[in-house]
């Protein structure tokens, strides 16, 4: 069941995101060759803490972390360890949501980590690129599948694929909610979207093939060719006069 937002519950799911937008500002002035992920779940979980928040990732579906932090050719809920430690070139896509006053914001970013390779480097450009092309399409009056399609057109004329195992969803009282909001598919399908709707859309790009794998640790996707991944997230909320983004700093 999609659930339309009050006024007063999308400012409490603002709220959330704000602290989403904050932290995750405050990310990109530490990541450095030399951390490890460990370090930057450390970081986030207090930085979350310090503004009134609970880290949403935080034992949610048995996940162990606070933060989901991806290296390379990890797509997506990379575990944080003391053993996984940056080194310049890579890339480190960082994924975080926050509980406050009984609402959900949730956001992603991936950040380059020094001096990175040109196919990151545009792979970084035009997965973000996408996000925003998605989110454009998040009209009133549009279907879910209007968000997808340009997601997918764009990354696929760019050269690169969409990750077809996880999807953008609805969000609000429950970190996911319906609509489930993919990356990919045709146009003018899906629910219709009206205002009020508040949705977390994520692409995630593959620099090749679209296919992923669980690592063992029963968590961490990876790509199944072993090519970099790169992970974009904005909370945005649907309004009369087109979309918001609730997660901008």
């Amino acid at each position: 069941m999609i659930i339309i937002k009050s006024q007063a519950e999308i400012d409490k799911i603002h709220a959330a995101c704000h602290i989403v937008a904050e932290v995750i500002e405050t990310l990109r002035s530490i990541v450095a060759a030399g951390i490890t992920t460990a370090d930057i779940e450390s970081y986030a979980d207090g930085q979350i803490r310090q503004r009134k928040g609970i880290p949403a990732f935080k034992g949610y579906r048995g996940y162990p972390s606070s933060v989901c932090v991806s290296i390379n050719q990890q797509v997506v809920h990379g575990i944080p360890s003391r053993t996984a430690k940056l080194r310049s070139g890579d890339i480190v896509s960082i994924d975080l949501g926050v509980l406050l006053d009984g609402f959900y914001g949730d956001g992603a970013v991936t950040i380059q980590v020094g001096d990175v390779s040109p196919v990151a480097a545009r792979l970084i450009e035009v997965t973000e690129g996408s996000l925003y092309l998605g989110i454009e399409k998040a009209i009133a009056g549009n279907r879910v599948s209007d968000i997808s399609a340009s997601i997918q057109e764009y990354v696929e004329e760019k050269g690169f694929s969409i990750v077809r195992a996880f999807v953008g969803h609805g969000i609000g009282r429950s970190l996911h909610e319906d609509p489930q909001v993919p990356n990919f598919g045709t146009s003018g399908h899906g629910p219709r979207l009206r205002a009020g709707m508040t949705l977390a859309i994520e692409p995630m790009v593959n620099a090749g093939g679209p296919e992923v794998r669980i690592l063992d640790d029963g968590w961490t996707a990876v790509t199944a060719d072993g090519s970099l991944s790169a992970h974009f997230e904005h909370t945005i909320v649907i309004t009369e006069n087109g979309p918001k983004i609730l997660t901008k700093s």
